[in-house]
């Protein structure tokens, strides 16, 4: 295929995406309102799949054509860059007040250390010998990663149901604790659609999401081939940004709803919840991956946490002015993050 319609493939991808994702946000919320899906332990990873459709269907592919430096550096490197998507929602925020200092809640720092700690499974996976494996197939440390994803997830859901502390942060506006909870000016999407067609909107967009994300390896490895560029790079940078587009969309709404604790959880808990994706990873590809994941991947995931620990200590620490419209946490993240896709060039691969 040639090199223009190979562009036009990927951009296709992008749009499709980009698309489908936006309804499928919207339609998880509503069955999540209607069915209480968050309620139990399968909800939660229902909710939690569906939110990171555009990751799982470009790690099944790469997988399965054996591009394990594609998968790995998709989803170490998504971590960073849709970290970035909270400059987006900064900015988003308006002039007076830097997002961290609107968030209002500390429920967020823990959605951040529970990203931590899971980045921390992933960099001590990329350390052991591929003989380690379980069967053969499945690393050790992609079994351990989920389990404290399970474990955080439960631990943080009860501490928002029944926190046993207190905190006062004056001019705060954390908004919703929760997508179920009514919104005093805005009806949840599609009031006036049954259950059923809201189930069938669901079902297409995972299905063209998926689609698209296949679309986007294919073409994106064929791309990145032709231009020399590293799989981990292209992965990591160009196909982690263009499968963040949903994030975006539906952080800025956020904000602009004034549920501004929402927005950083769902960025931290999109991150907690991508890496166990590498559990399906060694499935698909009959092998480990983490074991294959090499210099970049470390440097990538470093990166993400130094990211997520910049907005978790900007939650607690509360930066009162805004420069340029973000606040002193963001200007710091931008340039880390300059820093970060810099030194990928720089480390040998």
């Amino acid at each position: 295929m040639a090199t223009p319609l190979l562009v036009l493939v990927f951009a296709a991808g992008v749009g499709a995406t980009w698309i489908a994702g936006l309804a499928l946000s919207r339609a998880t919320d509503t069955l999540d309102v209607r069915l209480g899906l968050g309620e139990e332990l399968g909800g939660v990873l229902l909710l939690a799949i569906a939110g990171s459709l555009p990751e799982l269907a470009i790690t099944v592919s790469a997988a399965a054509h054996g591009n394990l430096g594609l998968a790995a550096g998709n989803l170490i490197g998504g971590i960073a860059v849709q970290s970035m998507v909270l400059v987006v929602c900064d900015i988003a925020a308006g002039r007076q007040r830097p997002l961290t200092f609107l968030v209002g809640a500390l429920t967020p720092v823990l959605e951040a250390m529970l990203v931590v700690l899971v980045v921390s499974g992933v960099l001590m996976g990329a350390l052991l010998k591929p003989s380690t494996a379980i069967g053969g197939v499945v690393s050790p440390a992609s079994i351990l990663i989920v389990v404290v994803w399970l474990v955080g997830v439960y631990v943080i859901n009860r501490v928002r149901k029944a926190p046993r502390w207190s905190v006062s942060m004056p001019g705060s506006k954390p908004g919703r604790h929760h997508r179920r909870e009514a919104h005093p000016q805005v009806q949840h999407p599609f009031p006036n659609r049954s259950t059923v067609w809201v189930g069938a909107l669901f079902g297409a967009a995972c299905v063209v999401t998926l689609l698209a994300g296949v679309g986007l390896e294919l073409s994106g490895n064929e791309l990145a081939d032709r231009a020399s560029l590293n799989g981990v790079i292209f992965g990591a940078t160009v196909l982690a940004a263009a499968t963040a587009l949903p994030e975006i969309s539906s952080g800025i709404a956020a904000v602009r709803l004034g549920d501004n604790a929402l927005a950083l959880g769902d960025i931290f808990g999109g991150n907690a919840f991508q890496v166990c994706l590498f559990l399906l990873a060694d499935i698909i590809a009959g092998s480990p991956v983490l074991p294959t994941a090499g210099r970049l991947n470390s440097w990538l995931a470093s990166l993400g946490v130094g990211l997520t620990a910049i907005y978790a200590i900007g939650v607690v620490g509360r930066p009162y002015r805004c420069r340029a419209r973000l606040g002193p946490d963001s200007l710091l993240a931008i340039v880390l993050f300059a820093l970060g896709v810099a030194g990928m060039f720089v480390l040998p691969h």
